[in-house]
């Protein structure tokens, strides 16, 4: 893991909208997928929190495969080619330990729709605080709070 920099804006942006594209299809439909990525919305996002120096980048074999940005977990992107390899778990443990260092609690937000997603988070000891008041589909906020183990 390390803080992105500058030069990886475009790859960072790229990454996202692939993981989008390959991934939110099945609950966001074509059209919202489509309308989003040619909105411009996810590159803002993600320029908006690089720019802040909020945004880590985890290279494997020398190529950028996920990104994650705080205080909430946010941005978690695993490449749709690099899944299944264990990847999501490290960023997400990586999240996790540099939030637990500042907060008792953390939380990150999810489509409710996103059931692949949901059921990893669950099985990583997540939980669903409730729904999110918020425009366009339905949002879940999980939350995870820090046991003695994790403490600092």
């Amino acid at each position: 893991m390390r803080p992105a920099r500058a030069e990886d804006l475009a790859a960072v942006q790229e990454l996202a909208r692939r993981t989008i594209d390959a991934r939110y299809r099945s609950f966001l439909g074509d059209e919202g997928v489509d309308r989003f990525l040619d909105s411009g919305a996810s590159d803002d996002h993600v320029e908006s929190h690089l720019r802040k120096g909020h945004v880590q980048c985890m290279e494997v074999d020398g190529r950028l495969v996920t990104i994650l940005d705080g205080p909430t977990a946010d941005l978690m992107r695993i490449d749709a080619s690099r899944h299944r390899r264990g990847l999501g778990r490290a960023l997400l443990s990586h999240a996790e330990e540099t939030l637990f260092a500042r907060y008792e609690a953390i939380r990150l937000e999810s489509f409710a729709d996103n059931t692949a997603a949901n059921a990893f988070y669950a099985t990583c000891g997540w939980s669903v605080a409730g729904p999110l008041d918020a425009e366009g589909p339905a949002k879940v906020e999980l939350v995870k709070h820090r046991s003695a183990a994790d403490a600092v």
